[in-house]
Order: structure tokens, then C-alpha cells, then sequence
């Protein structure tokens, strides 16, 4: 599995290198799809993602704690900082953080898949989950880049990690659960008791909601309100 998922991962790295060759100064600057944030903010939040999943590879490597983030507002200063670089400094840094990551997770031993680490709000996770972490940010800041893709691109390139990504989001980063079924026709995902019903939709609908990107508008059943920790 790991080496399948590690593949996909530098798939997607591949699409964000395709996506961005064409950003220019103007469209660097420009805002992206989250409130806030320009293009420069998402990119170089993307980098330093590369480089924090990079530190939970190595943490559960060798066993010597490596946090994904520094402390305090370390994270978001980064970001903030980075921002004001010029478009080709950041974008090359997209690039090449990306590939210190596929890298270093090459060259894992096979112990560090299992490994225990901790991810940045201190949920136990393993080697493995630090891999579908960054999945899920490389498909879902696809999107948020504004640059050509939606969710139903993005989650094609998830291929068959969809699954993956959604449980992995489920299990750490939604806080408390509406108790409902998810499901795409293929997979289902149990959010708390999952006693309030069955909600149906395209993997690319289904994302967008738990991402906090959509109202849910395009599912069906009962769709709860509730606030995404993505």
C-alpha cells in the first residue's frame, strides 16, 4: 500500500509542477480560493506542509520526536513570511520541497510506516497516515489554488485513495461529528454512530463539504450543518 500511495503522491506533485508553470508575477498575487490567502500564501503553505510531513517521516524513522510545525504561531509566520518572496523563488520552492518529500519517503525503512508519530493538533498517527496526510492536502489545495481544477478533477487523481483521505479526515481533523453515512456509491464512511441517516454523493461533493469548501447543496439525505477543522 505504502508504495502505491507514495506513487500517487508524486503524481500529484507532478499536476502541482504542470499547474504552476504557468503562473506568472500577476497570477502569484493573486487571491486564491480561501478567504484571506493569495496564491503566494497557498503556495507557500504547500512547501512547508512538504517539509512538515517530511519531519513526521523522519520522526517515525528514527524515533526521535520531530513536530510537524515549530511552536506557537511558528506555522503561520512561515507562511506569512514566505508570501513575500517573488513568484519564482516560491514556486520553485513548491517544487523542489516536493521532492525532498517523495525522496525521503523512498528511503524509509518499512518499520517507519507503522511507526507511532503525533500529527500537528497531537493525534496519534503512523508513517503511513503522514503519507495520506499530505494526500489529502495536495488534492484539496488543488483546488483552493483556483488554477483549473474542482473537486471531481482532484479527487481523480486521489484514484483509489479517496477512501483513504476521507477516513483519515474523519478520524482527525472534524472535531465533533455529526452522526451520519457517508457514502459515493462505492465506499461509506461513518461519521460518530452514524443514527442520523445515510448521505449520498460524488466523491468530488462528498470532499468539498468535509473539506469546508461547499454547503452540501449537491448531496442527498440528511445533511447536517457543522464547521470543518480542514
Amino acid at each position: 500500500m505504502t508504495t502505491t500511495a507514495l506513487t500517487r503522491v508524486r503524481e500529484l506533485q507532478d499536476e502541482w509542477a504542470l499547474v504552476i508553470g504557468s503562473l506568472d508575477e500577476t497570477a502569484v498575487r493573486a487571491p486564491s480560493a480561501l478567504p484571506g490567502w493569495t496564491r503566494a500564501h497557498l503556495l507557500t503553505h504547500l512547501a512547508r506542509n512538504a517539509d512538515a510531513v517530511g519531519n513526521l517521516l523522519t520522526w517515525a524513522a528514527t524515533g526521535v520526536e520531530h513536530p510537524m510545525y515549530g511552536p506557537g504561531t511558528a506555522r503561520d509566520d512561515d507562511i506569512a513570511a514566505g508570501a513575500s518572496r517573488g513568484a519564482t523563488e516560491i514556486l520553485a520552492d513548491v517544487v523542489a520541497s516536493g521532492e525532498r518529500l517523495v525522496d525521503l519517503a523512498a528511503s524509509l525503512p518499512d518499520h517507519a510506516w507503522t511507526a507511532p508519530v503525533r500529527g500537528r493538533g497531537g493525534q496519534p498517527i503512523t508513517g503511513a497516515d503522514a503519507l495520506t496526510l499530505r494526500l489529502a492536502e495536495t488534492t484539496i489545495h488543488l483546488v483552493d489554488l483556483d488554477a483549473g481544477h474542482d473537486f471531481a478533477s482532484a479527487c481523480s487523481l486521489l484514484g483509489g485513495y479517496l477512501d483513504d483521505v476521507v477516513a483519515n479526515m474523519i478520524r482527525m481533523y472534524l472535531g465533533e461529528l455529526p452522526p451520519i453515512r457517508l457514502t459515493d456509491g462505492t465506499h461509506t464512511w461513518t461519521m460518530a454512530d452514524g443514527s442520523a441517516g445515510l448521505v449520498t454523493g460524488t466523491p468530488g461533493d462528498l470532499l468539498a463539504w468535509l473539506s469546508g469548501r461547499g454547503p452540501g447543496d449537491a448531496l442527498e439525505g440528511p445533511v447536517p450543518e457543522f464547521k470543518s477543522l480542514v
